[in-house]
């Protein structure tokens, strides 16, 4: 059996301007993005827009990652703007299963990203309704942010816990 590996460059830019110019040089390598949003809220960082990517032509089939707060209120203006899945924060929302809900109303793939200092038995009853998990490994929302290995050891935990999941449903991040 070959192993099957899939590139998936994360684009973050705060910058509208600067987004046309990073699809273009992605599109040259890769049929599949993750673009990453932030609200400022969530995370103290901010990013671009749905409105900022509904400007600019992408060849490409994406995914948004949503560190942002009420992810809810985003996903039908995700969906618009063509994103195929959304990977929302566990933490984001007091009400993760109605991001489940909505999302899957709208049709689209779901991930969900858990941040480092989470446990595993808070998120692991969501885990079957959802594509993917997203382990991070670096604090969200700060630029250049320090690895923080002991991440690596919830994805053995995980693993453990559901050890039938598939091996693609689960994964470390940056």
């Amino acid at each position: 059996m070959v192993k099957q590996i899939k590139i998936v460059p994360a684009i973050l830019t705060e910058d509208p301007r600067e987004l046309e110019a990073i699809v273009q040089e992605a599109e040259t390598f890769a049929d599949y993005a993750q673009f990453d949003f932030m609200d400022g809220r969530f995370v103290p960082s901010r990013s671009i827009t749905y409105q900022d990517l509904m400007t600019i032509p992408i060849k490409f089939s994406w995914e948004a990652h949503l560190m942002v707060e009420c992810p809810q209120d985003y996903l039908d203006n995700m969906r618009k703007a063509g994103a195929k899945k959304v990977v929302f924060h566990y933490e984001s929302t007091s009400s993760p299963q109605s991001v489940i809900s909505r999302a899957r109303e709208l049709g689209l793939e779901l991930g969900l990203a858990i941040n480092p200092e989470t446990n595993v038995p808070s998120f692991l009853p969501l885990v079957d309704d959802v594509d993917s998990v997203l382990f991070l490994t670096v604090q969200p929302g700060f630029y250049g942010s320090k690895f923080i290995p002991e991440v690596l050891d919830k994805v053995v935990e995980l693993r453990q816990s559901r050890p039938s999941i598939d091996r693609t449903k689960s994964s470390e991040r940056r």
